[in-house]
């Protein structure tokens, strides 16, 4: 394989020509400008080059396995855990009071960019660490907050969440685990569990279980289900964390990909555990860690994918083959060979753009946590959940796309474990799946985000790109995304009010044509920055010519599949299948 080149001068890019970092930061009270954001996005590439890129194949090769009941990472995970924590790195984003920086969240999703890219295993474990955070910062008591944020911050210790059960999956309304108080304010939780992501390993410290259960009055369905704390190590009466709780692996599962990642089955024998939040309110407090898991996932969709384009590009400008198209040279690079191109640009296109919209989401989220004015907050919180499911879906259906393309550039070496185009796929499959598969995001999309504020967010949202559309007028790429927004909004208004077959029929591809024109935006605002003479600059006009005249116009087919209705998908009877 070739090595790994941090997108830096990509992302020094957004900041300061496409994005407007430094307003934005102003805007929320953050002292820190561009400078200091490429600066740490630089020693962030090279942690993840240099530590966790070179950790990726044989990782794969070996796999976490489990041991007399224990599970061993693959040789290095734990001392790159332990460099990783040392670092700052589990940090980042976290709030200063529990020992975070509290540095910008698009240094931490551009963060999240980079290790996917290198290492998407190890990736999971302070991505799932970080939603924990997050989870107990929001919903859990003072006292829960203070014994454990602050080692889990600091990295000494990781967290999971435990959601699903061999018959509760999407619909956890079926979720059967149970907890029982003690009557001391803790509870006996005790239930199976099945895909539980990093839920052990060997780093060392605790690993702090977020773990959906029923209390014994619980109502039925998803309106009787709490979220409990469910921590490894239990305190001792020294204050130290040496007691083991009532949990343990049953397996690790064999999947296709992330192998060595430690996909858990996760026994609860009356371990105990704390309510997290109030009674039979947990998936209100779950959502907190599943939606800022959802933007991480996306984001794994993107790193994967410009990994993918970095190897492929580089295979092809050395691989010889065929002649040059005037006949005249040959062997020539494929590089030469247009349909070689048109892959290469449909990768690049994507991850270009999907970069600059994940930047432009996660300034709306520290926005929606920090700006001074109550209407400013909660406009830019309604934004992000508008884009949730975009960002989840989109980038992973357009990143396994853009590793199947790249392994195609490779001819049957792609499909050689050698050259680690195989695992690209493998691991990018996962993406499309966990954390809500990606018809059930589309389904979110279409049936609960185009309804916020009676359909007024996804108008605003609209109306951002018209007004920057409106400034670039006139402009070849600007007046094919006015175009395609003009399709995106009569077909969200086609959608208001579709029945549930009419919804499903259309969301998946609803969904994309949302991303499409999403990722025009940021090809407009790209290109009408992009003025100058650098190669950086022309390839940037170059790349949003590409989208406008190759991609976008998937516009179009998605329409006409949208506005068909569900009439053909539903005529046939469950019995001809």
């Amino acid at each position: 394989m070739f090595s790994y080149v941090p997108p830096i001068d990509d992302y020094r890019f957004l900041l300061t020509q496409v994005l407007g970092f430094d307003r934005a930061m102003a805007d929320v009270g953050k002292d820190i400008d561009a400078d200091l954001a490429a600066a740490v996005l630089e020693e962030a590439g090279r942690m993840c080059a240099e530590r966790l890129h070179p950790l990726n194949r044989h990782a794969d090769e070996e796999g976490s396995r489990l041991v007399d009941g224990r599970v061993e990472t693959p040789a290095g995970f734990a001392e790159a855990w332990r460099d990783f924590a040392a670092a700052g790195w589990t940090s980042l984003s976290a709030a200063p009071e529990h020992g975070g920086q509290g540095l910008p969240f698009i240094l931490q999703l551009w963060l999240d960019e980079m290790m996917a890219a290198t290492n998407l295993s190890f990736g999971l474990f302070p991505g799932l660490t970080r939603g924990a955070c997050e989870t107990i910062a929001a919903h859990a008591s003072d006292t829960l907050k203070a014994t454990y944020l602050p080692p889990m911050v600091s990295g000494e210790w990781t967290g999971a969440m435990a959601l699903t059960e061999s018959g509760a999956g999407s619909d956890l309304a079926l979720l059967k685990a149970k907890a029982v108080p003690h009557g001391d304010g803790s509870f006996a939780v005790t239930g199976q569990k099945i895909f539980i992501s990093s839920g052990d390993h060997d780093f060392g410290g605790n690993i702090v279980h977020l773990v959906l259960a029923r209390l014994p009055d619980a109502p039925a369905g998803v309106k009787g289900i709490s979220l409990f704390l469910v921590p490894k190590f239990l305190p001792d009466a020294e204050g130290g964390f040496m007691v083991r709780n009532g949990m343990s692996v049953g397996a690790l599962e064999k999947k296709m990909g992330i192998h060595a990642q430690p996909t858990c089955v996760m026994n609860y024998d009356e371990a105990t555990g704390w309510l997290v939040g109030e009674p039979h309110k947990g998936l209100t407090a779950m959502f907190t860690m599943m939606n800022a898991e959802r933007l991480m996932v996306g984001i794994q969709g993107l790193g994967i994918a410009g990994a993918a384009y970095q190897q492929a590009a580089a295979y092809a400008k050395e691989r010889l083959q065929g002649s040059s198209a005037d006949a005249a040279r040959g062997p020539v690079a494929i590089i030469e060979h247009a349909d070689v191109r048109r892959m290469l640009l449909h990768i690049r296109a994507f991850v270009e753009a999907g970069r600059a919209l994940a930047g432009w989401t996660a300034l709306q989220l520290d926005r929606a946590h920090h700006h001074s004015d109550a209407a400013e907050r909660a406009k830019a919180d309604a934004l992000v959940a508008l884009l949730t499911p975009v960002v989840k879906a989109g980038f992973t259906d357009f990143g396994f796309d853009s590793a199947v393309l790249a392994q195609q550039v490779f001819g049957g070496h792609g499909y050689i474990r050698e050259w680690g185009m195989e695992q690209y796929v493998r691991d990018a499959r996962i993406a499309q799946i966990y954390e809500g598969t990606n018809g059930v995001q589309a389904m979110d999309l279409v049936g609960r985000k185009l309804a916020l504020a009676g359909g007024a967010v996804a108008e605003g949202f609209f109306d951002l790109i018209a007004a920057d559309l409106s400034m670039a007028e006139g402009h070849p790429v600007a007046e094919k995304v006015r175009e395609a927004l003009d399709l995106l909004r009569a077909t969200t208004a086609s959608l208001r009010g579709a029945g549930v077959d009419a919804a499903g029929a259309a969301a998946v591809d609803y969904l994309r044509l949302f991303a499409l024109v999403s990722m025009g935006w940021m090809w407009t605002r790209m290109a009408t920055t992009a003025q100058g003479d650098s190669a950086l600059h022309q390839s940037k006009r170059a790349m949003a010519d590409f989208f406008a005249q190759r991609m976008l116009p998937q516009a179009h087919g998605l329409v006409a599949s949208i506005t068909a209705g569900e009439a053909s998908i539903m005529a046939l009877g469950a019995e001809a299948f």
